[in-house]
């Protein structure tokens, strides 16, 4: 295990932005025939289409790719950090799970755990060789909720050795709570009741849906799956949605298992990390030009 480094220090970038600090500075030259750009992606999940978008580094590749997870709702969609993951020579994919946000079909938390892997599975089809990806070296990272997609993601998927959890929720905690006292999360229902953005959600099904998953919804179950894995954890200590004993459980339980090699950084934040962008940013970056590629 090791502490999350001062990614200024260690950023590793592609040849054609070595010149360029790539989370304060735009480059200052590009590939004429593969600039950056964005794609518009449709993706199939289960039948149902879900909607997305995909950030493309500058240089003909293939590049390595991030897959970024937004959260609960997906109010935060992270997609500074996004940008500058990109200029550092990442490409990055961006995406509505099934029944949020316009994309097809009925959100749940298990169908968003069913969409993590086919999302994995379109990267690596081979139609996809345009967008330039690098399939041996995809990473997750996720925020909150997404934090828990990306883990549990990762775990599930052999091939994923890059996994980065922001402020990530254990749903598992929640789960618990469902099968011993689930009125005591009346305000988690009366949240979940309003999310108009989310089809087909509501919150005595989340509530009946955490009750029914019990441990397999346990991030401190996934240690010996994530072994050999990067693993980075990031916790804001004035976060009031994902409190800090989540980071600091997760931390004690990846801790325990060697062949994780788990970085954590823990700050004075909030749940969005609203002071700390650039930083965040930078600290990303960092570990994956020197953990991931």
């Amino acid at each position: 295990m090791r502490d999350a480094f001062i990614a200024a220090t260690l950023l590793l970038v592609s040849p054609s932005l070595s010149a360029n600090d790539a989370v304060t500075e735009d480059p200052t030259r590009i590939d004429p025939d593969y600039p950056p750009g964005v794609a518009e992606l449709f993706i199939d999940s289960h039948g149902d289409r879900m909607n997305g978008h995909i950030y493309l580094a500058d240089g003909a590749g293939p590049h390595p790719t991030v897959v970024l997870l937004h959260g609960f709702p997906g109010n935060e969609k992270n997609l500074d950090l996004a940008q500058a993951i990109r200029r550092s020579g990442w490409n990055v994919l961006f995406f509505h799970y099934r029944g949020a946000w316009g994309s097809d079909g009925t959100f749940s938390f298990s169908n968003a755990i069913e969409d993590v892997a086919s999302v994995l599975s379109f990267l690596r089809k081979l139609e996809n060789e345009t967008l330039r990806i690098d399939t041996d070296h995809i990473a997750l990272i996720g925020h909150s909720m997404g934090g828990f997609m990306a883990l549990k993601g990762g775990a599930n998927d052999d091939a994923i050795n890059c996994i980065a959890g922001l402020a990530a929720a254990n749903f598992g905690e929640r789960a618990a709570i469902a099968n011993a006292s689930p009125e005591a999360l009346d305000g988690f229902k009366q949240y979940s009741d309003q999310l108009r953005m989310l089809n087909g959600f509501s919150g005595d099904g989340a509530i009946a849906e955490l009750a029914k998953a019990g441990d397999r919804f346990d991030l401190r179950l996934l240690g010996p799956s994530l072994a050999g894995k990067n693993v980075f954890l990031i916790g804001g200590e004035r976060d009031q949605a994902v409190d800090i004993s989540v980071y600091e459980s997760l931390i004690d339980a990846y801790g325990t298992v060697p062949d994780i090699d788990l970085a954590q950084l823990r700050l004075d934040a909030d749940h969005s990390f609203s002071w700390h962008r650039i930083r965040l940013a930078s600290e990303l970056t960092g570990w994956l030009n020197q953990s991931c590629r």
